[in-house]
């Protein structure tokens, strides 16, 4: 079965199964640990899978990638996370996902992809999404993630100048983001948002609760907060969905009466499919 006939071949007279993850760190897994999460995916007996970023480091993301897309031979749609960029930089990483994407007949790269229609009511957008150090107090916060000596693009700057880079980064997913939400609320009742790093504070759940000032800077993306609130208040009657992760620790947010977002939880070396949202 091609990724064509997967997508269209959905007898109508049942909801349309999206099984999600997020934070999977193939990379931390032997091949039998990989087998079981593929496995474990299997048994969803989805229609598709998405991916909310943090699925291995630069040099193994696009094997581990092709290695699930040939076991599980669904659609797979992902994004990337910050784990993702390790030992490389985000213009290159990005880039070979952008041409994996291209040749792959199952996976696809949800920035490039723009709006995938899952069923006639409910469409699916993403951008990897970046923490932009607007929330919480990033300037008394001494939290120094590995993202700031292992990705080229954060490496060697200084305190400052890692906020400028990070509220760049955050801006250029906020401005990737908005015009396929603009035209997925314009054609669907129901969107659903792919991204890493949760978008609201409320969002930002770490150990049960929602992170602190000190963390917050380094976990949210307030630039991409801002567009989806702006598309929920714009289009009422729509529904915007967010799947994020990056923090680890699960949890709901209600931001608006039509603006939902789900985290995932996660633990190295331990992946696990958060759930299947059924769409009739």
């Amino acid at each position: 079965m091609t990724y064509t006939e997967a997508v269209t071949s959905r007898p109508r007279s049942r909801p349309f199964r999206l099984a999600w993850a997020t934070d999977v760190h193939l990379n931390f897994l032997s091949a039998t640990g990989l087998d079981a999460f593929c496995e474990a995916l299997g048994r969803r007996a989805a229609d598709a899978v998405v991916i909310a970023g943090d699925i291995a480091e630069a040099k193994t993301v696009e094997l581990l990638l092709s290695v699930l897309a040939a076991e599980l031979k669904l659609p797979i749609y992902f994004v990337l996370g910050n784990h993702d960029f390790y030992r490389g930089s985000i213009a290159e990483v990005r880039g070979r996902m952008e041409a994996l994407s291209r040749r792959s007949p199952w996976l696809r790269w949800l920035p490039a992809a723009g709006v995938v229609e899952l069923t006639a009511d409910a469409a699916l957008v993403g951008v990897d999404g970046w923490a932009d150090g607007r929330l919480g107090d990033y300037e008394r916060s001494d939290v120094m993630l590995n993202d700031y000596a292992l990705i080229a693009d954060l490496a060697g700057l200084d305190k400052q100048e890692r906020l400028e880079r990070m509220n760049r980064l955050g801006d250029e997913e906020a401005r990737r983001l908005e015009g396929p939400l603009t035209e997925a609320l314009a054609r669907y009742p129901r969107v659903i948002v792919a991204t890493h790093v949760p978008p609201f504070d409320q969002a930002a759940w770490h150990e049960g609760r929602m992170s602190d000032d000190d963390w917050l800077p380094h976990f949210t993306c307030h630039a991409v907060g801002d567009v989806l609130r702006q598309g929920a208040l714009a289009r009422p009657a729509r529904t915007i969905s967010v799947l994020c992760g990056h923090t680890h620790g699960e949890g709901e947010a209600q931001i608006l009466p039509n603006l939902e977002v789900r985290t995932g939880g996660a633990e190295y070396g331990e992946p696990k499919v958060q759930g299947v949202l059924e769409l009739a």
